[in-house]
């Protein structure tokens, strides 16, 4: 089968060598592998080096195409490499990501069945490994500070809710059409829902592996989550059925954190005490169930803050989305590039 990889990346100067590289050292055969190179506008070396790739390794692969996003959002980029694919598979990863040099064949050899969706497990790692990176990345892949997909922790090959850098036969897409470009950060869980809702199955294979680079900093975690949860209140107005319910758990507890401190403000604090009580149980039972048996350090006392950090970083974005949800008005107007992509994909097998 011929495979569609797709890359869309904006200012990522310092990691797109990375995964580049990667497709280089892949042990499918070139041949068989299209490379979409999408960029969004950069205002770094980001392109300089797409182009480069594509010049020196034109003649190595099927086809190199360095493409542009003038809209700059990931859903968009999507789309433009979309409308360009040649491929029965089509591959995609972030551009802040590496893969062995299995991961096509893997994914290959995973869709010869019966299957039109699949992909593997997804391991977040760190640039500068001290202790305290590795105390935020484990904060960051417990369950209890958001981690609960199976992508990232099963090794039970089975049929999941969604997957991450997932692998589609052709003909998803010509079904259900392309990315809805009025959501910057939730268009995977609007487009996976889609799937489903036309009868496709997500197979998650463990033995499919990718790594991302994970936020290196908590200022910048605490902001991906917020955004993170930003949008899923936004997308409400869009697609309500897409979330499932542990989506908006942090969103419930920072609703009753204002709950309960308003009745503690007329001397009602019983509800308040039972709370805050029973999320430090939680959260320090998960702290120590993080960590495992012999990579105990100081930091590691930090993780029940942390957890607390993340829950309300990510539900107090929530309910700003779901506050401004109505009042905004792209939400509002039909995404034609959906059914757009959809015709552009038919017309190039015809």
């Amino acid at each position: 089968m011929i495979v569609s990889f797709i890359i869309v990346a904006y200012n990522a100067e310092k990691t797109v060598d990375y995964i580049l590289n990667n497709l280089t050292e892949q042990d499918y055969e070139h041949k068989k592998i299209e490379i979409l190179l999408v960029d969004s506008a950069s205002s770094d070396s980001t392109k300089k080096q797409m182009v480069s790739f594509c010049e020196n390794f034109q003649s190595e692969f099927k086809r190199i195409c360095v493409l542009d996003n003038p809209k700059r959002t990931l859903p968009c980029g999507w789309n433009v490499a979309l409308k360009e694919v040649k491929g029965d598979v089509i591959l995609r990863v972030d551009v802040h990501t590496t893969i062995p040099d299995d991961f096509i064949s893997m994914n290959v050899n995973c869709l010869k069945g019966d299957e039109n969706i699949c992909g593997g497990r997804v391991t977040s790692t760190i640039t500068n490994n001290s202790i305290w990176q590795r105390t935020i990345l484990l904060a960051e892949n417990s369950m209890y500070g958001g981690g609960v997909a199976k992508f990232r922790r099963s090794n039970t090959c089975e049929y999941v809710n969604t997957l991450a850098f997932a692998a589609y036969r052709r003909c998803v897409f010509e079904t259900v059409g392309g990315y809805d470009e009025r959501l910057a950060r939730t268009e995977d869980n609007e487009i996976h829902y889609r799937m489903k809702q036309a009868g496709y199955k997500f197979l998650y294979y463990p033995r499919i592996n990718s790594f991302r680079m994970a936020r290196c900093t908590l200022f910048k975690l605490m902001k991906q989550k917020y955004f993170n949860g930003y949008w899923i209140g936004l997308t409400m107005g869009v697609s309500p059925r897409c979330f499932s319910l542990y989506h908006f758990v942090p969103f419930a507890f920072v609703l009753g954190i204002i709950f309960t401190s308003i009745l503690a403000a007329f001397a009602l604090a019983k509800l308040a005490l039972l709370l805050w009580s029973f999320y430090w149980a939680i959260a320090i039972l998960m702290a120590v169930l993080s960590v495992d048996k012999g990579s105990f350090n100081s930091n590691l006392f930090a993780l029940p803050f942390l957890f607390f950090l993340l829950h309300i970083s990510y539900g107090s974005g929530t309910i700003v989305g779901l506050v401004k949800m109505p009042f905004n008005r792209e939400l509002k107007r039909a995404c034609y590039e959906i059914e757009n992509v959809k015709v552009c994909m038919i017309d190039q097998v015809i």
